[in-house]
This record gives C-alpha cells, structure tokens and sequence, in this order.
C-alpha cells in the first residue's frame, strides 16, 4: 500500500488546487500496476473538485491523503468546516457552481463524510484502480 499526505493552503488557492492536481499526477504516475489513462483522470478530478470545496467552504485549507490499495484508490480531504457536501441544482446560467458533488458521487465507488471530534471533517472518496 502507497500512501501521500499534502497541506493544502489558500495562498493561492487557484495555484493550491493546480498542485494538488500535480502531485496527484505524480503519485499516480509511480504505481505499479499502472493506473489505466481514465482511472487516472477520473482521480485527479476528484481531488481537484475535493480540495477546491475544502479551499473555498472550509476555511482556506486543508490536507490531502491519498491511498493506494490493490484494486482502489482512496482519496481523503480534510477541512475545518463542520459543514457537509450538499447536492443542490447546478446553476446553469449564473455560474455558481452545483455540478461538483453529484460528479465526485458518479465517479466514486463511495463517497463518506466523517466530522472530526476536533471539529472539521474528512470527505473521503473511494475510487476503481
């Protein structure tokens, strides 16, 4: 089992989730077996809609962890803010978002949000290998 751990700030958040993004890729890229193109992809936004939400709705930062089993990969994101992930209706017009949380749901296996007892929460993401 691989595993990686990044602090994520708000600095720059734009520049925040783009490395997250990069080192997602870069883990990817040392397993073995080699993730097929689609799975990789299908990671790398769910890591960079996860971090964006935590930057944007928990407080300006958060940790990544990711984990590499035989048959998975789990993503998990931890933020400050006590509040869940919520489906709402995509804005289509105003360009407010509502798209994010529905997608992370159809591309994982299973999605969990776990509140911490320090406060905060984890949104964890399990995906195909």
């Amino acid at each position: 089992m691989r595993t990686m751990s990044i602090d994520v700030d708000r600095i720059r958040p734009t520049a925040s989730a783009a490395a997250a993004r990069q080192n997602t890729r870069a883990f990817l890229k040392g397993l073995l077996p080699a993730l097929a193109a689609e799975a990789a992809d299908a990671v790398v936004l769910v890591v960079s809609e996860l971090v964006t939400n935590a930057l944007r709705h928990g407080g300006g930062s958060c940790t990544l962890d990711l984990t590499a089993r035989p048959d998975s990969i789990d993503v998990a994101v931890h933020d400050n803010s006590p509040k869940t992930p919520r489906t709402r209706t995509p804005d289509l017009y105003g360009g407010t978002g509502g798209f994010g949380w529905p997608m992370v749901n159809r591309l994982a296996r299973t999605t969990t949000v776990t509140p911490q007892k320090t406060g905060g929460k984890t949104v964890s993401a399990l995906l195909a290998r």
